[in-house]
């Protein structure tokens, strides 16, 4: 029988704020942080609410102890003031002997910089060099590294709003093999003009704050931020006398194949994915009491997730969306809502699940 992995350290940094706690204060208060746009600069910024970390690059540069002229970009560094609250809560200021893995996800990478200086750094290659191979996803990810000094093995996924959940999965395998004593997995995303003029060409993003799971939905809010879990082995965390946060007991991933960017309406891919991983963790459906929901507030997602969360409890435990509060932040995304399902399950609560009004026809 496999040893049950931990999880030892936790690091969030959202437009709710920086830290943890912080976040489980304004979830406890129903209070979200989406609005117009202050810093990047974009034709959309006073016509969508968006997620936005309310500090310039350059004074997250300064928190991060950065120069302008390194080339850390904004999802670079997002990432490194998340990850250093999970080092720290895990205690592993001291790692010398510890084999540790980054496993990091990204969607824009360092796009936010790059379409910033695009023209400049064709016109002035010499001044904006720090910046040409920032675009590649895997070099926040090795910023990141160099960063905490993390060498033994570091890796980037991009499969979307999966990545940081994927991440989460290969570390956990990675662990159960042998492979590592120590799996940082987790994600960070900026703010692009790229993504909000992608996602607003698809018709997906909602000028309003976003509604999930209701009948009127429109859309989701975008958002940018970063969130760690410090993966190990309980009897190595216990080695090492830190405390275990919670159990990671179950994980699955699972390939429908239906349509390149719309769910099976009746939620085939949630829930094999789901039902397997009650499986794996030897749960039942009635051992859950809460569900933190992808819960996007778009057409195809909301209504693809409900029934695939009906068809698998005969009761269906309490659920809500958390997307409301932040924004849709990609690649973070499933780092970021396992933050938040750990506090949930640590402090008893279940957040609320804003803007709801009207359920949807048939689903109820």
């Amino acid at each position: 029988m496999q040893e049950r992995l931990v999880i030892s350290g936790k690091g969030l940094y959202t437009a709710l704020g920086q830290g943890c706690e912080v976040h489980f204060q304004q979830l406890s208060r129903a209070q979200h942080a989406l609005g117009p746009l202050d810093f990047l600069q974009t034709n959309h910024g006073k016509n969508f609410p968006f997620g936005e970390i309310k500090k310039d690059t350059l004074e997250l540069l300064e928190m991060a102890h950065h120069s302008h002229h390194q080339g850390y970009t904004r999802t670079s560094l997002i990432g490194i003031l998340a990850l250093e609250e999970a080092i720290r809560k895990a205690g592993l200021e001291k790692r010398e002997n510890f084999r540790i893995g980054l496993i990091n996800a990204t969607t824009v990478g360092g796009m936010c910089e790059v379409e910033k200086y695009y023209f400049d750094i064709l016109d002035k290659p010499g001044d904006y060099s720090q910046y040409s191979d920032t675009i590649d996803c895997a070099d926040c990810t090795h910023r990141i590294a160099d960063h905490f000094r993390i060498k033994h093995f570091v890796s980037t996924i991009s499969t979307a709003c999966s990545s940081s959940a994927n991440a989460i999965m290969l570390g956990a395998r990675m662990l159960q093999q042998d492979m590592l004593d120590i799996a940082i997995c987790g994600g960070t995303d900026a703010l692009t003009r790229f993504t909000i003029n992608g996602f607003n060409a698809l018709k997906n993003i909602d000028k309003t704050f976003c509604r999930p799971f209701d009948a009127d939905r429109n859309g989701l809010n975008l958002g940018e931020g970063a969130a760690y879990l410090v993966l190990e082995k309980e009897s190595h965390c216990l080695k090492r006398q830190a405390e275990p946060l919670a159990y990671l007991s179950g994980f699955n991933n699972y390939n429908e194949a239906f349509h390149p960017t719309a769910p099976n309406p009746e939620g085939e891919g949630a829930y094999q994915v789901m039902k397997r991983a009650l499986e794996h963790a030897r749960l039942n459906q009635e051992d859950i009491g809460y569900i933190n929901a992808h819960g996007t507030a778009t057409l195809t997602n909301d209504e693809s997730e409900s029934n695939a969360m009906k068809r698998l409890f005969p009761a269906l435990p309490p659920f809500s969306s958390t997307k409301c509060y932040t924004g849709h932040t990609l690649a973070a995304a499933g780092a970021v809502e396992a933050c938040f399902s750990l506090m949930a399950l640590r402090e008893q609560s279940v957040f609320a699940n804003l803007n709801f009004k009207t359920p949807m026809p048939k689903l109820n």
